[in-house]
């Protein structure tokens, strides 16, 4: 695939994100209209429970799809406030809830308490797809990363994703190679999304390259791959 070919696919697997602590409506309406203006759709805009509302509304009648963040980005251990952030987000309009893993919980050993969370934000998300970020630059240790790729896989995730892009290591391919294998083994129709940190064209290149070698030629399409971006559209949009 020359890079042309390679730009205009990897546009359409990005969730353009604006996660920033000084995020406004204005400027999710603007990501919004950007969105909407470009040659090829993206996957999902992301951004914070607060403009779920106005950017389903935004986004009527395109094919992109509103993704939101839930525990985020700290990944504590309030179940409760979790789901009803993740019920209402649905009520307004959200397709996706990328829910962060308590990592800490489950680095302790309370794999129950953080399998818990799992469950109760996937009964939560009623129609809408889960993913659950592990947030591997915590997890750290191949051990843990697969462990909690099994645990929200065994929970009901409809895609694993690397990080929040809130602390120091975010993607890593070495991290990208365990979750995806993990997606391999489990033989469930389970997707993957790399997020944090993501901005060359030659990262995008190499998580979808990996992608596809462990998973096969033409898996990484929007419903199973995904790049978690804000800066990367604007690299891609060069080799149009």
């Amino acid at each position: 695939m020359d890079m042309h070919a390679f730009a205009l696919l990897s546009v359409s697997l990005i969730d353009l994100t604006d996660l920033s602590d000084e995020a406004s409506a204005e400027q999710a309406a603007a990501l919004a209209q950007r969105a909407l203006a470009l040659p090829v759709p993206v996957a999902a805009l992301c951004i914070w429970p607060r403009f779920v509302a106005q950017t389903h509304q935004a986004l009527q009648g395109s094919s992109i799809k509103v993704a939101t963040v839930v525990n985020f980005p700290h990944g504590g251990e309030h179940i409760a406030a979790t789901c009803d952030e993740t019920k209402r987000a649905v009520q307004e309009g959200a397709d996706e809830i990328d829910l962060v893993l308590p990592w800490q919980a489950f680095l302790d050993g309370r794999e129950s308490e953080a399998a818990h969370m799992i469950r109760a934000v996937r009964a939560a998300c009623d129609t809408a797809h889960l993913k659950v970020i592990l947030e591997t630059g915590a997890l750290r240790e191949e051990k843990y990363i697969r462990g909690a790729s099994r645990l929200a896989l065994a929970e009901g995730a409809d895609f694993l994703k690397t990080s929040t892009g809130k602390i120091a290591i975010s993607a890593t391919p070495e991290a990208a190679r365990i979750m995806l294998e993990e997606i391999k083994s489990s033989g469930q129709n389970v997707g993957f999304k790399a997020s944090g940190g993501l901005r060359t064209y030659e990262q995008a290149r190499l998580y979808f390259d990996l992608a596809e070698e462990i998973m096969g030629t033409g898996w990484a399409k929007p419903d199973h791959f995904r790049y978690g971006a804000s800066g990367l559209l604007d690299t891609l949009l060069q080799h149009f």
